[in-house]
């Protein structure tokens, strides 16, 4: 007979997700794992599989409660570019806050550390950015049709440079101890909108 879990598994990926979030995977060891997750390495294994697969799937655990609000925030109907424009903002301001300073996103995170050499990592860094630029993407030719957006300006290529501003913020903002910078950049960017 299957023994009965113990454990949260939810809860169980949460920590993971903090801990990943905040050492990156290198620096987390199992025994790091074993002892935040409150835990045996056994039942890590048996629900989660290794540290790798583990990562994987509180990466995916992370990405599930950002997109939503997202696409949310920029499908809200009338004028497109205000959502825009707060969205870019809003990363600004979260890449300097102090209770996110030094940890950055999870994604940026994983693009830096593990896309390079983990083609796993790489697809699921890949995904996140193709679904934020396609939302960024959607918001901008809308914009375009009602007018908000001159007719010259490329949704596509505005899109792609917003994803990479967006990454750049939390990448800068992580080790910065100037938020001006970032909130400059930010303000300097929004300016190609107009």
């Amino acid at each position: 007979m299957a023994r009965t879990k113990e454990f949260d598994p939810d809860a169980a990926l949460r920590a993971a997700i903090e801990l990943f979030w905040r050492r990156g995977y290198e620096a987390t060891s199992m025994s790091d794992l074993v002892e935040h997750l409150g835990i045996g390495r056994a039942s890590i294994y048996a629900t989660f599989g290794n540290k790798h697969e583990l990562y994987l799937k509180a990466l995916a655990r992370y990405e599930e409660g950002n997109l939503p609000d997202l696409l949310e925030e920029l499908s809200r109907p009338g004028p497109a570019l205000p959502g825009v424009r707060s969205l870019v903002r809003r990363y600004a301001a979260e890449a300097t806050a102090d209770d996110l300073r030094g940890r950055g996103c999870f994604v940026t995170n994983t693009a830096a550390e593990l896309a390079p050499r983990d083609p796993a990592a790489a697809r699921r860094v890949e995904r996140n950015w193709d679904q934020l630029e396609t939302v960024l993407h959607s918001a901008l030719v809308r914009a375009r049709a009602q007018g908000e957006l001159p007719a010259g300006r490329d949704p596509l290529t505005l899109a792609r440079m917003l994803l990479v501003l967006l990454q750049g913020l939390r990448v800068v903002g992580k080790a910065s101890p100037d938020p001006a910078r970032v909130r400059d950049a930010a303000e300097q960017a929004l300016t190609l909108l107009d």
